[in-house]
């Protein structure tokens, strides 16, 4: 199945082309999903129906469902209260009520991804057109389960469960209760299925498409999420100019302005990205009527996947470099620190924690270079940990 995450700076009618994209391949006879977390429904709104956490058919082959976050939350909860009922009962802690639970800022992002998880995992569509939050929302969104894996792994590592018949004894030794067993299951459950959702966004046939209106404000917006987006390793397929103004307008008009800042914008863009435009309709579209005369583009097949390679250069230099490519990144806003097998790196007001190839975690950092959006950073051979003769 493939995906299309589509996201934008707010304002820029991402949602509208996130309906229109999935309308477009609908017709073109693709068993299409489309997802949204929007708890306003504007989804809905474009659509011109009803969207909920029910499946709906919008017309033939095409379906959209938009999760309820606030039930999920109140599920999640629920279940989790009763797993640690043991350990709420000694702390006592009073349980709290689903009728009272409210979701916490994140739930419906949460919400979202279990949506896409479940989605892929079933099988029953082609294509999943995703409308994501606002991009700095979303970008936060595609690196939840990266970093929650990340904790998890730290807080409960998972070789601590090989010495879960000493807990009893080490409980009543120290006397105070060990972590339960129920508690290492919980992580393990948690880690396999954020695991899920982490290979739906990793997953070669998924794409992250952004949406912006041609101007100074979304260049700005597309610039920052495009960075954020390569330190993900997230493939980018398309740039979706929105709103375009006809270039036929009187040169006297009120259009004449802000028709020269949508020139500059799409004469930039066109040198660094795939644009493809989509009209001002004069209205804002409601329903799939509207929707097609937008003629939003369809599934873009030729995507360049994203790679991090590691070069050989021992014979030459003497050392490996690794190529990471950072599109839009400035020398003075960048960052790198080496934390055991990991390298910490921020760009701007991004920041990313990666495991280092298993090579390069016998290797010291020797130095780094960015030039034309790709970050080089040189590792040279540790001595007491690199094996002789290579």
């Amino acid at each position: 199945m493939r995906t299309i995450l589509i996201t934008g700076p707010g304002g820029s009618g991402r949602t509208t082309v996130a309906a229109a994209t999935a309308l477009a391949a609908a017709r073109a006879g693709t068993r299409t999903l489309l997802l949204g977390a929007d708890r306003d429904d504007t989804l809905g709104a474009a659509l011109g129906m009803r969207t909920g956490p029910e499946p709906a058919p919008v017309e033939p082959g095409l379906t959209v469902r938009r999760p309820d976050a606030a039930q999920g939350f109140r599920d999640g909860l629920a279940a989790l209260q009763e797993r640690a009922a043991s350990a709420l009962d000694l702390l006592g802690a009073a349980r709290l009520d689903a009728e009272e639970l409210t979701p916490l800022p994140g739930a419906e992002e949460l919400a979202l991804l279990r949506a896409v998880r479940d989605a892929a995992l079933a099988e029953a569509h082609d294509l999943l057109v995703v409308d994501l939050p606002p991009a700095p929302r979303a970008l936060a969104l595609l690196a939840l389960p990266e970093e929650l894996r990340r904790y998890l792994r730290r807080l409960l590592p998972p070789e601590r469960q090989a010495a879960r018949a000493l807990r009893p004894v080490l409980g009543r030794l120290a006397g105070v209760p060990m972590p339960a067993e129920s508690l290492y299951e919980a992580a393990a459950r948690w880690d396999l299925e954020l695991a899920a959702a982490e290979s739906v966004l990793a997953d070669r046939h998924t794409v992250v498409r952004l949406v912006a209106e041609p101007g100074p404000a979304g260049a700005d917006a597309v610039r920052t999420a495009r960075l954020g987006l390569a330190l993900r390793g997230l493939r980018t397929d398309l740039l979706v100019a929105n709103r375009v103004l006809p270039e036929d307008a009187p040169a006297d008009s009120w259009l004449a302005g802000p028709l020269a800042q949508q020139r500059k914008a799409l004469d930039e863009w066109h040198g660094t990205y795939d644009v493809r435009t989509v009209a001002h309709l004069g209205r804002d579209p409601r329903g799939t009527d509207d929707l097609a005369a937008l003629g939003a583009p369809g599934v873009n097949k030729d995507v360049t996947p994203v790679e991090w390679p590691v070069l050989d250069r021992l014979a030459d230099d003497g050392v490996l470099v690794w190529h990471i490519p950072l599109p839009g990144a400035i020398r003075d806003d960048l960052d790198l620190v080496r934390r055991g097998d990991e390298l910490v790196v921020t760009t701007g007001p991004f920041r990313r924690i990666v495991p280092l190839p298993s090579a390069l975690r016998r290797c010291t950092v020797d130095g780094a270079a960015l030039r034309e959006g790709t970050l080089a950073v040189r590792f040279a051979p540790d001595p007491r940990l690199w094996p002789r003769g290579r």
